[in-house]
């Protein structure tokens, strides 16, 4: 594969940033003391081994899905040097062995300054503990993470729709119970709000535009905080040098710092393309029954992400650059927010793990 037919990626973690080529990945993660540690590997060939994943739509859910296990493991790493570098710190009795300098760039081009470095030796037990610790921990957060934004951006934005548009429908939303005791007047309500509506075309719109707001509205709270703003600037930083990348230019800071923040094939963009995506697929695949409504909405979520992938991968066709600019638009301004500008020192840690993806 020459070197202009290779498409990079990345994302950004906690102090550093994971960058992805075809085949190979690395993430590299600056250390409080000052120095780059990174990590790097090869990547399966999944579409090899599985030729169905070749076909389209198909591999947009295997690229998913690989990103996402990718997006653990190098949140993992970052969380262990940028973390528990003090736990895991050399023995009192164990002396750390000399750290050597990164090997040449792979290709043409100056060296990032300073020194790439692995993470130094640690006493086993220590490492075992905190890798079973961290490993604990991913999972949990995995789990819960699942169970949060099913919860927001399925669950709630349905039944809030639901309920709406019971009221617009002439539904007795404010019925009273033959009773008369609270508790019987909200099982009333509940009941009457929870009165199944065939999803139609407007009332994906409004479910669609539900689930944008609580979006917006999480992703604009998380960017005020100080420790959620630097993964922005390392955000910032990946677009750049990915554009670096891709204007075929010396991979520099200099260089990357004159580029956009904003790229369209950015996961934000990618997001906001799986939410259009979604309002057209529930307006086809619907049924007069909530839970069935809400099993379809979790049981399309691979398809809408292939078919948000391609749209996604279509969109650096020139040929179709007009059509494609227009649906990616949206995840671009929102990338106003979810990107930072970034520092040098966040640029370089930025170019050292695109290097490093690149050397395999």
């Amino acid at each position: 594969m020459r070197e202009d037919q290779i498409i990079v990626g990345g994302q950004a973690v906690i102090e550093g940033v994971m960058m992805r080529a075809p085949h190979s990945y690395a993430v590299a993660v600056r250390k409080p003391n000052g120095e780059i540690v990174s990590k790097s590997e090869l990547l399966p060939a999944l579409s090899v081994k599985y030729p169905i994943l070749k076909l389209p739509v198909l591999r947009g859910s295997a690229v998913l899905i690989q990103s996402m296990v990718l997006g653990i493991k190098a949140l993992n790493f970052s969380a262990n040097v940028a973390f528990h570098e003090a736990e895991i710190g050399p023995a009192d009795n164990e002396k750390p062995e000399p750290i050597a300098p990164a090997a040449p760039p792979a290709f043409g081009g100056t060296g990032i300054v300073g020194v790439a470095t692995a993470v130094r030796p640690v006493a086993k037990t220590k490492t075992k503990e905190v890798r079973k610790t961290t490993t604990a921990g991913a999972a949990g957060s995995i789990v819960f993470a699942l169970f949060f934004n099913v919860l927001l951006f399925i669950v709630l934005p349905l039944l809030l729709t639901n309920m709406l548009f019971v009221y617009l429908e002439g539904g007795t939303l404010g019925a009273a119970s033959a009773s008369g005791t609270w508790y019987a007047d909200a099982w009333a309500w509940l009941r009457a709000a929870l009165h199944p509506i065939r999803p139609s075309v407007a009332f994906n719109l409004v479910d669609g535009v539900i689930r944008m707001t609580f979006f917006l509205i999480m992703i604009t709270s998380f960017s005020l905080l100080r420790d959620i703003r630097r993964v922005f600037e390392y955000h910032g930083a990946e677009h750049k040098v990915v554009y670096t990348w891709e204007a075929d230019e010396e991979l520099t800071v200099a260089n990357a710092r004159t580029k956009r923040r904003q790229h369209p094939r950015c996961g934000t963009s990618f997001l906001m393309v799986v939410m259009l995506v979604s309002i057209v697929a529930f307006s086809v695949v619907k049924f007069d029954s909530l839970l069935f409504n809400f099993l379809v909405r979790l049981v399309l979520i691979p398809v809408i992400a292939g078919v948000s992938y391609e749209i996604i991968r279509a969109s650096a066709n020139s040929k179709a650059q007009w059509f494609f600019s227009v649906i990616t638009r949206p995840g671009l301004w929102l990338q106003n927010v979810t990107t930072k500008e970034p520092d040098d020192s966040q640029l370089e840690v930025a170019i050292h793990a695109l290097k490093e993806s690149l050397k395999l």
